[in-house]
């Protein structure tokens, strides 16, 4: 753990330890020996300097046991200690040996930029110290670097093999240029090429492959493109599939796709096969656009030409598909890299729980979480960062904040991310004293402010009409130096508007103006809309003249906005007419903005102009959606018209549009009594068994499916306390080989939880694991928490199983663990506790090991 800092002395191995490691390494298999593994599992750098003394003879064996030894004992497993183990060779003056050591250690421990300038460090140390430096040494060195893409780095390096005497070799300089071109650096890359002509050397492929790769890392494809030209020449060296992957890939960095594919079809003319790297190239390029669809046709493209994804094209698949929402497919791909032998790494697992957070299926998210921990992939900072953000989507940041505890276990630091991600949760459920809490933390940990967290919680107060606690916090802000931008003072102002305090909102309007200028409509299209609902139509119209002044292009939203305030005005001729200007000015109307438009009318019993609005709006491009059909299905309603009514949810269902609750509501309101009442639910009080016929006739007559409307019926049935008559309509569909939708399911499961009945509870999951929908989330954990508290523990943990068995988790003792924890009640103390430890290891150096 974090908070304990250990400190381990090594004892060197006794003469009699020695002398049986010494007889074991004279066995031809030694490196299999269970015994010496044994013995060499707590062997210290000093001791595996004492054994290779011991075989100084035999230098093929002492670096055989140099590498196994660093492998093998816990203390020399690190960078640190094996340079350690080399130092003390260099001062037991083996020098035949370290030559090949440090070899052995530059090949073994170059892994990351931070692991290639220690190096440079050892070998610097090592040649000041006296002991010349080897040509194998620098020139592995060489390699290592230009893999790890450190050009200037490699550049160093070549600059003390010429200061050492070192005539380089023409792969060194090939290197050389290769780690160059890496960086971006043509010209001085050029310069080496033009030493190689001069010591008579040819230019081959490798080389003006090289130069192709650091063209395109410059963004100039003319130049890369010109030495593609002359190496497939008559005379030239010729392309290979190296030099067309590269191409590919900078064609797509430019965005350039179609020259991009038109080049992968020459590949194949030439005579190359497109590699695994270029099918992933153009993977991701496509699904960056969001086409994962085309994605996916070059992953089928490239499994029927035989050439195997490797787990980055898979990862790429992953994160493109989830960021679309396609979380099935993502899954199926997931289960296929398995299946296909691939080991997911960190990145993919990432991808995953993002996408499963973003549609706020947690106990999948927590499913991977467990499968990271049992398969050694370590999760890092993001992993925790995705699943505290999913956590607060369903409203549970004290959850969120319990990851602390898993950070702080997995030698993890939160970052301001992490705090932001907290901060926006905590604020969405009201919980400002936590936010405010978190925040302080924060300063705790000097973590740097974004400015996100405090512009949260300033949106979170202004609306709950907190101005003076906002504008405490915009001092706080100033005092930090922390920049306010227009999105602060958006929110700000927003907050003001929302809550009636215009003049306050104008105030800080006229500042923002004067002392910061304005790049976006936002803050103009919150003040109109609060001018226009206070009747302040004058005011609102100097905003818009404000607006063109500052330079701000309205958008759809401030045009929808005025359509509304002018009708509200009751001057619909200019209603009208801005309706009309933004066809003009290359902002057409959208849907919104056609509802708005047919709402007023069918307000106004002007339902042939509202009928006339509907009927142009896909002709323009905009299609009705649910809520416009609802509107005027509710309008013929109310004036009795309940044929007509009907007749507008035909044109909805051949519109591919399916009625929501408040479509049938509108329907069932005017079959029972014509009017809309003023409870709305009062209206399933009153049905009676003719009624529900008539609904479902009506419906079925007019394409609705009639699971649909039964779907609708139990609901409002359950809403009114009539729940045997739900239950036996529920038993009805199931029969006919229909259930539920997840929204009904859930709001079912809200509402018997709200009123106390988790027995009913208990049968509804069990139907719904059985025959309907995935529950969501929230609603399992209100059941679960209902249990709980009732001393139903079994029924509690039964269900649990039946959740897990319905997910297809595989990993279910993992995720138990989890899902018994999220169901807790929240503990704030607790919360505070793991914010105090996390600024104390802050503080705290980590343990030396």
């Amino acid at each position: 753990m974090l908070c304990h800092v250990f400190h381990y002395t090594h004892k060197p191995a006794n003469s009699d330890n020695l002398n049986q490691i010494t007889n074991f390494l004279k066995q031809s298999n030694w490196e299999q020996n269970i015994h010496l593994k044994t013995l060499a599992s707590h062997m210290s750098p000093e001791s595996a300097c004492k054994v290779i003394s011991l075989h100084s003879e035999n230098i093929a064996l002492c670096v055989r046991f140099f590498k196994w030894v660093c492998k093998q004992s816990t203390y020399c497993y690190s960078i640190d200690s094996r340079i350690h183990l080399v130092n003390l060779i260099m001062r037991s003056n083996l020098f035949g040996v370290l030559h090949k050591v440090i070899v052995a250690l530059i090949k073994d421990c170059s892994h990351s930029v931070n692991e290639g300038l220690r190096l440079i460090s050892v070998v610097d140390d090592i040649r000041k110290s006296g002991f010349g430096i080897s040509y194998p040494c620098y020139s592995t060195l060489l390699m290592c670097l230009s893999k790890l893409q450190m050009g200037l780095p490699a550049f160093s390096v070549y600059k003390r093999m010429v200061n050492d005497g070192f005539i380089l070799g023409l792969i060194d300089y090939k290197t050389l240029i290769n780690a160059l071109c890496k960086i971006g650096f043509v010209r001085a890359a050029e310069m080496f090429v033009s030493r190689i002509l001069k010591l008579g050397f040819t230019i081959d492929v490798h080389i003006s492959t090289s130069l192709v790769l650091g063209h395109c890392r410059t963004g100039d494809l003319k130049h890369a493109f010109q030495v593609f030209d002359e190496m497939s020449n008559q005379d030239g060296c010729g392309a290979n599939e190296v030099t067309f992957t590269i191409l590919i890939h900078g064609l797509c960095e430019a965005g350039e796709l179609t020259e991009a594919f038109a080049l992968k079809d020459k590949m194949v003319i030439n005579g190359y096969q497109p590699s695994t790297r270029a099918y992933t190239v153009l993977i991701k390029a496509v699904s960056d656009l969001g086409s994962t669809n085309n994605a996916m046709y070059l992953l089928d493209e490239m499994l029927k030409k035989g050439i195997t994804p490797n787990a980055h094209t898979y990862t790429i698949l992953i994160n493109g598909l989830c960021k679309e929402s396609k979380i099935e497919e993502a899954n199926a791909i997931f289960k296929k890299m398995i299946k296909d032998g691939l080991i997911p790494n960190t990145i993919t697992y990432n991808a995953l729980i993002n996408g499963y957070c973003k549609q706020e299926q947690v106990v999948y998210a927590f499913e991977l979480l467990a499968m990271m921990e049992k398969r050694n992939s370590k999760p890092n900072i993001r992993t925790y960062n995705e699943l505290m953000e999913g956590l607060c989507r369903i409203g549970k940041p004290y959850k969120a904040m319990s990851l602390l505890r898993k950070i702080i276990d997995n030698n993890l630091k939160p970052e301001t991310l992490t705090y932001n991600i907290l901060v926006d949760g905590f604020c969405k459920e009201s919980q400002i004293d936590m936010a405010f809490k978190i925040i302080n933390s924060m300063d705790s940990l000097n973590l740097e402010h974004d400015g996100f967290a405090y512009t949260t919680l300033i949106d979170q107060l202004s609306k709950e009409g907190k101005f003076d606690q906002a504008n405490g916090v915009i001092g706080v802000m100033m005092k930090k130096g922390i920049t306010l931008d227009e999105v602060t003072f958006t929110a700000l102002i927003d907050g003001c508007c929302k809550n009636g305090r215009i003049e306050t909102a104008v105030t800080v309007f006229n500042h923002l103006v004067k002392h910061l200028g304005l790049t976006t409509p936002h803050v103009f299209n919150s003040l109109i809309d609060a001018l226009n609902k206070d009747s302040k139509f004058g005011q609102a119209n100097s905003m818009l003249g404000m607006m063109m002044k500052c330079g701000v292009t309205p958008s759809v939203v401030t045009y929808t906005i005025l359509v509304k305030g002018y009708f509200q005005e009751g001057d619909i001729n200019q209603s009208l007419k801005v309706f009309e200007l933004m066809k003009h000015v290359n902002c057409p109307p959208n849907v919104y903005t056609y509802t708005v438009l047919i709402d007023d009318f069918c307000q106004n019993g002007k339902m042939d102009e509202a009928l006339k609005v509907l009927e142009t709006m896909c002709d323009n491009g905009a299609h009705p959606n649910v809520i416009t059909f609802t509107i005027v299905i509710k309008a013929y309603v109310k004036s009795g018209d309940l044929e007509r009514a009907f007749g507008i949810l035909n044109d909805m269902v051949k519109e591919n549009c399916a009625p929501n609750f408040e479509t049938f509501l509108a329907l069932l309101e005017g079959i029972v009594g014509g009017k809309n009442k003023k409870e709305s639910f009062t209206v399933f009080k009153e049905m009676n068994a003719t009624h529900v016929l008539e609904l479902l006739q009506k419906c079925k007559k007019n394409g609705v499916r009639d699971s649909d409307v039964n779907s609708f019926l139990i609901m409002g049935l359950y809403k009114v306390g009539r729940i045997v008559e739900g239950y036996e309509l529920v038993q009805e569909m199931v029969k006919n080989g229909y259930f539920l939708d997840i929204t009904s399911c859930s709001k079912i499961l809200e509402h018997l939880c709200h009123e106390g009945k988790y027995d009913d509870c208990v049968v509804w999951m069990k139907l719904m694991f059985d025959h309907g929908p995935m529950p969501s989330f929230e609603s399992c954990c209100l059941v679960f928490y209902g249990l709980k508290k009732e001393g139903k523990i079994l029924e509690m943990q039964d269900l649990m199983s039946g959740l897990l068995w319905k997910a297809g988790v595989d990993e279910r003792n993992g995720v138990l663990e989890y899902i018994e924890s999220l169901v807790k009640c929240d503990e704030p103390y607790e919360c505070l506790e793991l914010l105090k430890v996390v600024e104390e290891l802050n503080h705290q150096e980590k343990p030396i090991i």
